[in-house]
């Protein structure tokens, strides 16, 4: 018998045709999903008749309940080598086995510079006038050269993210819990003692930080008020570490410049949800990792993954 591949999230309806899953025809059918599974029986309901299920970064949970309901799957793959919301103990009770794939870092790094850019200089809503006859600049855009950037973590991604603000010719400062002065010379950041005194001293915020205990809720109501009234906040982390309600009316009530935001507390966002309609914020559907390239490396290693499962050495393994 064959199995049953689930490709979960599938919006674009481009997994099949980014990767080659020909080799796998002989073994496995497999399925894509382009609409979102909401809910924890509706997702067992579709995944039933399932052996193995490859999900898209952290959109759908995977806890120990979903894992005890669903005795036929064996492998479930994830994209990228960390994943939050997969519970690995219930996994290894179950016999399923968790696999991931390479994740590159570029893609939201660039767009993090789009987010920001399209704020300073308005691109939206001037590009919204002149395509309905309206008026003509209004708009004045804040300048990046000269501007302080501030950084809320300097990895991987924030590392990135500051050498393109010093090509900009922007004052780049960090801070996070373990920042060190080597890794933010590193960089070519001044590393700052406190997230408050980033906050209040910079022209442009921006969060990459892992979602964690001591990340979770870091910038809520109070650290807002700290942020210059010309300020803006980027975040294409994790919407966890921003207090949803509290930017938002921030927002709303003009304290801060706007924020640009990829990330959001629920996932694809409702249609009554009130970010779609906030003033001062520029939003799009978590496309932070969605290129082409990277795409092509998720379902790609997918197909790897599902070939080595096969052949009884499971590879990428994630516990």
């Amino acid at each position: 018998m064959r199995l049953r591949c689930a490709v979960l999230d599938d919006y674009q309806g481009v997994a099949t045709t980014l990767a080659d899953w020909s080799s796998l025809a002989p073994q496995v059918e497999v399925v894509g999903f382009p609409e979102h599974v909401a809910g924890e029986a509706e997702l067992v309901a579709a995944l039933a008749d399932f052996d193995i299920v490859v999900t898209l970064r952290e959109r759908v949970s995977f806890p120990a309940s979903v894992l005890a309901a669903l005795p036929r799957l064996k492998l479930l793959i994830a994209s990228g080598m960390r994943n939050s919301v997969i519970d690995y103990a219930a996994a290894r009770e179950h016999g399923v086995t968790v696999c991931g794939t390479e994740s590159a870092g570029t893609p939201p790094v660039e767009l993090t510079w789009a987010l920001l850019l399209g704020l300073a200089r308005g691109i939206v809503p001037e590009s919204a006038n002149l395509a309905a006859g309206g008026p003509w600049q209004t708009t004045v855009g804040a300048d990046l050269h000269g501007a302080r950037l501030g950084l809320l973590g300097l990895g991987r991604i924030g590392g990135r993210v500051a050498a393109v603000g010093l090509a900009f010719g922007m004052d780049v400062v960090a801070w996070s819990g373990n920042l060190t002065d080597e890794r933010a010379a590193e960089v070519g950041a001044t590393r700052l003692a406190t997230k408050e005194e980033l906050l209040a001293t910079s022209d442009f915020v921006s969060v990459h930080l892992a979602l964690g205990e001591r990340s979770r809720g870091l910038i809520g109501a109070a650290e807002l008020a700290l942020m210059k009234p010309t300020a803006y906040l980027v975040n294409t982390s994790r919407s966890a570490i921003v207090d949803q309600a509290a930017l938002l009316a921030a927002l709303r009530e003009g304290r801060i410049a706007g924020a640009g935001v990829d990330v959001f507390d629920t996932e694809p966002l409702p249609a009554a949800d009130p970010a779609r309609s906030t003033p001062r914020l520029l939003a799009t559907p978590h496309l932070g990792y969605v290129t082409e390239a990277n795409y092509r490396t998720y379902y790609g290693q997918a197909v790897e993954d599902i070939r080595a499962y096969l052949a009884g050495a499971p590879v990428r393994r994630l516990t």
